[in-house]
C-alpha cells in the first residue's frame, strides 16, 4: 500500500455523499501502513474527517484555507519519526501544527499532505531550578509551563499575547509584550530537538547541551529558531527561564498625538531605563476598547503602558519616577502607576483586549495585523507614516505595538467578502513593510514570514541573503516537502 495513494482516494472521497465513511476507511489504511513500519500500537492517530481537515486549515489570520488530506496525532518524538520517513518515501507534503494561533498561514495546506498535529505530546519533561531551564514537549503552551513553574520562582517571560505551543513560538522566532527586556525566543532558547524530513532525529545544541553559551560549530539552534517548520520539526525544547520579579509596577499615560507616545518610548529606551513591557494604542485603539466595553471611562487619546520590575521598591519607584519625568517633559498627561495587583490589572485592560476591541469596531469581520518593527530612533517616523496610510486608503486600523522595541501592529478591521477592501489592506501591509524596510528595519517584528510576507524577503535581506537560505533549505529537505510554499520565494512554490 502506498500512502500516496491512499491520501489521494481519502481527498477524494470527503467531495462526496459518504465521504466521512470513506475517509475513515482510508484513515485505518494509513494507521496500518505506520503501526506496520512503526512496531508500535498508534491506532487512531490518523483523522480525515472533514471537521478536523477543516480546523487544521488555517491559523488566526485572512489567508485562504487550504486542507491537508489526513491529520495525524502522534504522541512521542519516534512517532514524528516513523510518520516522516513513510512520508518522505512517498513524497508527502508534512505540515506541522500546534494551537493553530499564528498570524501568516503558517500551517495551511496548499499542496495537501499530512498535517502532524503535535498536542498530544504535551509532556513538561525537566525542570532545572538550579540552572534556570525547562525542557518541553510542543504540546506544552506558555501558560501551561508557567502555571507548573508557579511554586518554584520562575517564569517564563515571552509573551506573544495568544496562549501559543512553546514549540511553535521557536518556529516562528515569536516575541511579544515582554522582549523589550526579557529578549525573543531566539535569546531564549538553549537546545532543540528536531525530527529532520528524513525522519532523523537531532539535538541542535547535542543530547544533553543545555549550556547558557556555546563556541561549539555553528548555531544549529538559532538556525532552526524563526525556520517556519521548514527545515525540521521541534519535537522537545529547552527553554531559559527568569526569576518571577518581585516588586511590579504598571504605569499609563496618555498624548495628544501618537507621535509624542512614540517619541517617549524612544527616550525611555535611550535613557536606559530597565522597562519590563511598554506598549502604545492609539487614539482609535482606546476608541475600541470603549466600544468594545460599552464605556467612556478611557479618554480617546493615545496612550503609553509601562510595566516596571524591580529587586526591591526603592529600584521600582526610581524607575517610574524616571519614566514618568520622560512622559510630562514630552506632552504626558495624567500618568498613573500602580502595584497592586488588581489594580494593575485594570490600568492595563484595554492592552490586554486590544485584538478583540478592534475586533468589535466592526462586526462580523475579519482582522489582519500588521507587523513591521523599525530601530527604536526611526519608531516616531514610522508610526507617523502609518497614521497617514491608514488615513490615505480610508481604512479602520487601530495601532497596538510594543514601541520598547520599535515593533508595532496595525489592526486592519476589514470586509473579507469585499475584494476592494482586501486590495486596500494588502496595500497596507505592502507598503509599511517597504518603509520599514526603507528604514532599516523588517516586514515582521515577531509573526513570521509564512505565505503573508513572502514576496518582501529578497527586499530586506538581499537576492544573495535569500539564495543561501535556499541552498540550505534543499540541502536539509531537497524534496520540499516541510511545510512546502512557506518562508522561501522558491520558483517551485
Amino acid at each position: 500500500m502506498e500512502l500516496q495513494k491512499e491520501l489521494g482516494r481519502a481527498h477524494a472521497g470527503r467531495g462526496s455523499s459518504g465521504g466521512d465513511e470513506r475517509g475513515r476507511g482510508e484513515a485505518e489504511s494509513i494507521t496500518h501502513e505506520i503501526n506496520k513500519n512503526a512496531n508500535d500500537d498508534t491506532s487512531g492517530m490518523v483523522v480525515t474527517s472533514h471537521a478536523v481537515l477543516e480546523q487544521h486549515s488555517h491559523d488566526e489570520s485572512y489567508h485562504p484555507p487550504h486542507q491537508p488530506d489526513a491529520v495525524i496525532y502522534p504522541e512521542t518524538v519516534e512517532h514524528v519519526s516513523t510518520i516522516m520517513k513513510i512520508c518522505n518515501k512517498y513524497n508527502v507534503p508534512m505540515i506541522p501544527f500546534g494551537t493553530g494561533t499564528g498570524l501568516e498561514s503558517g500551517v495551511s495546506a496548499p499542496r495537501g499532505g499530512i498535517c502532524i498535529d503535535l498536542t498530544r505530546m504535551d509532556k513538561i519533561i525537566d525542570v532545572n531550578t538550579q540552572d534556570a531551564t525547562s525542557t518541553v514537549e510542543p504540546g506544552v503552551t506558555r501558560k501551561t509551563l508557567n502555571t507548573h513553574l508557579r511554586d518554584t520562582g520562575l517564569w517564563f517571560p515571552i509573551d506573544p499575547g495568544a496562549d501559543a505551543s512553546l514549540c511553535g513560538m521557536c518556529a516562528t522566532g515569536a516575541s511579544g509584550t515582554t522582549a523589550v527586556r526579557y529578549g525573543t525566543m531566539k535569546h531564549n532558547v538553549l537546545n532543540l530537538q528536531v525530527v529532520l524530513a528524513d525522519g532523523r532525529i537531532m539535538y541542535t545544541a547535542g543530547p544533553k547541551g543545555r549550556a547558557p553559551k556555546s563556541s561549539a560549530g555553528l548555531n544549529l539552534t538559532n538556525l532552526f529558531v524563526g525556520s517556519e517548520g521548514t527545515l525540521g520539526i521541534i519535537t522537545a525544547a529547552t527553554l531559559r527561564l527568569q526569576g518571577q520579579p518581585e516588586f511590579v509596577a504598571s504605569a499609563v499615560c496618555s498624548f495628544d498625538s501618537v507621535e509624542q507616545a512614540a517619541e517617549t518610548a524612544m527616550q525611555i529606551m535611550q535613557c536606559n531605563i530597565p522597562i519590563a513591557r511598554m506598549e502604545l494604542l492609539d487614539d482609535a485603539m482606546m476608541h475600541a476598547f470603549n466600544t468594545y466595553k460599552n464605556s467612556s471611562n478611557y479618554a480617546e487619546r493615545p496612550h503609553l503602558f509601562l510595566e516596571f520590575h524591580g529587586f526591591s521598591q526603592p529600584s521600582l519607584d526610581e524607575q517610574v519616577a524616571f519614566a514618568q519625568e520622560i512622559a510630562v517633559d514630552l506632552g504626558g498627561q495624567k500618568f498613573l502607576h500602580a502595584t497592586a495587583l488588581e489594580e494593575r490589572n485594570r490600568l492595563w485592560e484595554s492592552r490586554h483586549h486590544a485584538w478583540y476591541a478592534a475586533l468589535s469596531l466592526r462586526k462580523g469581520c475579519k482582522g489582519y495585523s500588521t507587523d513591521v518593527c523599525v530601530p527604536i530612533s526611526k519608531l516616531p517616523e514610522m508610526v507617523h507614516f502609518a497614521k497617514e496610510k491608514i488615513a490615505q486608503l480610508n481604512l479602520i486600523a487601530p495601532i497596538a505595538g510594543h514601541v520598547g522595541d520599535g515593533n508595532f501592529h496595525c489592526i486592519a478591521v476589514f470586509n473579507h467578502h469585499c475584494e476592494d477592501e482586501v486590495a486596500r489592506v494588502k496595500q497596507l501591509s505592502s507598503a509599511l513593510a517597504i518603509e520599514a524596510i526603507n528604514l532599516g528595519g523588517t516586514c515582521t517584528g515577531e509573526h513570521g514570514i509564512g505565505i503573508g510576507k513572502k514576496e518582501f524577503l529578497e527586499t530586506e535581506l538581499g537576492t544573495v541573503n535569500v539564495e543561501a537560505m535556499c541552498s540550505i533549505k534543499r540541502a536539509l529537505d531537497p524534496k520540499n516537502l516541510l511545510n512546502p510554499t512557506k518562508l522561501y520565494p522558491l520558483k517551485q512554490d
